[in-house]
């Protein structure tokens, strides 16, 4: 068995992150130098998805090789057009670096980590996160002490940086970075500002919005461990859950693949479970941005496309309402004509495939053990 071994991390910044957690890989010495694996600790490989941002990754993967809990890292490179590959295999010579030749979307570069992992336990990890010492093993142990039914945990994501809330109604200063609150307040970057919380496990409200739950929340609120669903960004999978219901769906391209797989997982009787000794530091949407198009598009469209395949219906026609209106008011002020067409773009897409969307609705009831009803997380 080839251990990972590596690099130092790089030095922390003051923003409160947790101490390094007393938890060890799982390895242990024997009197001829030889690691032999303690019993009951999986196997455990950790994905990271690379796109033209080789920078992010090195410091990310460095920082996992640094604990040493992993038995594997597994780097895959998303079609990049720059020198991304040639600069992971140098940097990373301890990790096996897999070019795609095309860019399928995260889905499609997590899903390609995750068959050429070898591991029991599959982490998934942002290339825009770095990890606290002790993050994998935290997933890891997590998942290994759990109840079988558990498939994925979810770790406790940190915002980078510290953040000032605006009072609401407020203009940001000109190009200043803003960030959202789920009650509308806006957030920028203040080195006078407080550690915030970027996500401890995704929730589905009643219109079928995926987000991040305990958005902008004090770093030390105490979250619930049952969760709906996992953060594609900074969690563990249990590979026989996998094996169950499949991997992530490639066709969503980008956002809403790691809610979507949770429908699935409950709908066969998985769980979801938050660690929050778990932590990672997240410099939020620094790959593509939460207001270009591709974000606003894809988020749009992902979230009927989701709650088509997998809500009850009074769901399925909030979210399709709820799209339909936002992009018809958009249109009446120049500042959200750009935003409304791309919004409208998305329910045009759904509506032109509907009979597609309704065929797969039908299989993930066959497919389904637990009805809808009792999973709808929005009930």
């Amino acid at each position: 068995m080839r251990l990972v071994r590596g690099a130092r991390v790089r030095e922390r910044r003051g923003h409160g992150l947790r101490a390094a957690l007393d938890r060890g890989a799982g390895l242990s010495p024997t009197d001829d130098g030889t690691d032999v694996r303690t019993p009951g600790v999986p196997r455990t490989a950790v994905v990271v998805v690379n796109w033209e941002r080789a920078d992010l990754t090195t410091a990310a993967v460095r920082a996992v090789l640094a604990e040493g809990a992993a038995d594997q890292v597994v780097v895959v490179d998303n079609g990049s057009s720059d020198d991304s590959v040639a600069v992971l295999r140098r940097e990373l010579p301890d990790v096996d670096v897999v070019a795609r030749e095309h860019n399928g979307g995260f889905a499609a570069g997590a899903n390609t980590g995750i068959r050429h992992a070898d591991a029991e336990v599959v982490v998934l990890l942002n290339n825009d996160a770095v990890p606290a010492p002790g993050f994998v093993a935290a997933l890891r142990d997590h998942l290994a002490q759990a109840r079988p039914e558990v498939a994925a945990v979810t770790g406790r994501i940190v915002l980078a940086g510290r953040w000032s809330g605006l009072p609401v109604g407020a203009t940001s200063p000109p190009g200043q970075r803003v960030l959202q609150g789920h009650d509308g307040r806006s957030w920028i970057p203040s080195p006078d500002g407080d550690v915030r919380l970027n996500s401890t496990g995704v929730r589905v409200d009643h219109d079928g919005n995926g987000m991040d739950r305990d958005w902008f929340a004090p770093v030390d609120r105490v979250a619930d461990v049952d969760v709906f669903g996992f953060s594609g960004g900074a969690s563990a999978l249990r590979r026989s859950a996998l094996d169950d219901v499949g991997l992530l769906d490639e066709s969503l391209f980008m956002y809403y693949e790691d809610t979507e797989l949770a429908w699935r997982l409950r709908r066969r009787g998985w769980r979801v479970e938050h660690a929050a000794d778990a932590v990672v530091e997240h410099d939020h949407s620094a790959s593509s941005g939460v207001q270009s198009d591709l974000f606003l598009f894809r988020n749009a469209r992902n979230r009927m496309v989701v709650a088509l395949w997998h809500a009850p219906w009074g769901t399925v026609l909030r979210a399709s309402a709820r799209t339909l209106f936002r992009g018809l008011r958009g249109l009446l002020t120049a500042p959200t004509r750009r935003e409304a067409r791309l919004v409208l773009a998305a329910f045009a897409d759904v509506v032109g495939a509907l009979p597609s969307h309704l065929a797969r609705r039908l299989r993930e009831s066959r497919r389904a053990s637990v009805p809808r009803r009792s999973v709808d997380p929005g009930a």
